[in-house]
């Protein structure tokens, strides 16, 4: 059977278009998240980018058929984790390096992530425009250089009409085990000595009244600074294994 120019040229796009992954907006911002944060567990992931979790799976298996990302169950019981490769890392255009995330730190990338989320889920954030800046974008650029105490993140507020917060900068800390009063008073003197309008706790039951029996010590102006809050629900493993 003879086809007509057009069906042939058309044949000849769908050849050249063959092996192809289209990336979205949403695999592009997906991908980005997951490298801010080291890695990202499923169940955790899935909400993020708005995804069921069957969608989620075929989601990264695009990103792993084209180099970008890895996957596994790395404790059980627990959900699967995604990382990127260091290919992934530089379609993001980002310089960092691409490792597994290791057992130890597993159980704080989660909380770190559960914390995003839940604040940028807060009514103030769409409003103000804001943005979280990763630990990662926080480190020193050069290498050697002794970067102090860093925070879990920052928030950053432009200075935009109508938002309650422009042209603050916020530290988030996230913590899961309590430690001792006079490293925790260290740290929170640390973060206070640099320009943060807000020093945020994001706080285990554990942790949290070593926190906030150490901010109560700090002079009032100082201490109206700190502000303490619960993690979410999500910060904690899952005690059953995502299928």
């Amino acid at each position: 059977m003879h086809m007509s120019d057009n069906e042939s040229s058309c044949a000849r796009v769908r050849r050249s278009d063959t092996g192809l992954i289209r990336f979205t907006r949403r695999d592009l911002a997906g991908l980005c998240l997951v490298a801010e944060q080291y890695a990202a567990p499923y169940d955790l992931l899935g909400p993020a980018l708005g995804v069921s979790q069957p969608r989620l799976r075929q989601v990264v298996a695009r990103w792993r058929k084209a180099g970008y990302a890895r996957s596994q169950v790395l404790v059980t019981p627990g959900p699967g984790w995604c990382w990127l490769t260091l290919a992934g890392t530089a379609a993001c255009g980002y310089p960092w390096p691409a490792d597994p995330p290791a057992l130890g730190r597993l159980a704080h990338l989660r909380a770190v992530l559960a914390a995003r989320l839940w604040m940028t889920g807060l009514p103030a954030w769409q409003r103000g425009c804001a943005e979280w800046r990763c630990e990662r974008d926080l480190r020193p650029a050069v290498p050697g250089q002794p970067p102090g105490h860093l925070p879990d993140a920052e928030v950053l507020w432009p200075s935009v009409d109508g938002s309650p917060y422009a042209g603050q900068a916020w530290a988030i800390e996230v913590e899961l085990t309590p430690k001792s009063a006079t490293r925790a008073a260290a740290i929170i003197a640390a973060l206070l000595d640099a320009p943060y309008a807000q020093v945020v706790y994001l706080a285990s039951p554990a942790a949290r009244p070593v926190i906030t029996r150490t901010a109560a010590r700090f002079p009032a102006a100082q201490a109206a600074r700190i502000t303490i809050h619960d993690l979410p629900d999500a910060a904690r493993m899952p005690q059953a294994a995502t299928p």
